[in-house]
């Protein structure tokens, strides 16, 4: 399961209003120092492969590849001083890189 904050949940709003899309796009793929990277883009359509998670009124879309690695992750949504960015918390994550940019997973 993907969750989302209140906080998050609206920015997605707002975001895929103006992209005229119809979810996030949720999923991770090999890169970084530490293996993976998250990835964060807009749908137009659902895939026969996605597992659609909905909270606080906006759906997430992840293939089944990727929800091995986020299954369980909550996006969250902050501003640390003039910097807001989403913010991931993913119990699978054995390692993230000193950037923040990549995260491990065992096995």
């Amino acid at each position: 399961m993907i969750t989302l904050t209140k906080s998050a949940a609206d920015r997605i709003q707002d975001q895929i209003s103006k992209n005229e899309a119809i979810a996030l796009r949720f999923s991770a793929k090999e890169s970084g120092c530490s293996g993976y990277s998250y990835v964060l883009d807009f749908a137009d359509k659902k895939r026969e492969d996605d597992q659609v998670f909905e909270q606080h009124g906006v759906s997430v879309f992840v293939d089944a590849k990727s929800l091995v690695i986020l299954d369980g992750t909550q996006i969250d949504y902050v501003s640390e001083g003039l910097n807001q960015t989403f913010k991931f918390s993913n119990p699978k994550a054995t390692d993230e890189c000193g950037c923040g940019e990549s995260f491990a997973v065992e096995g």
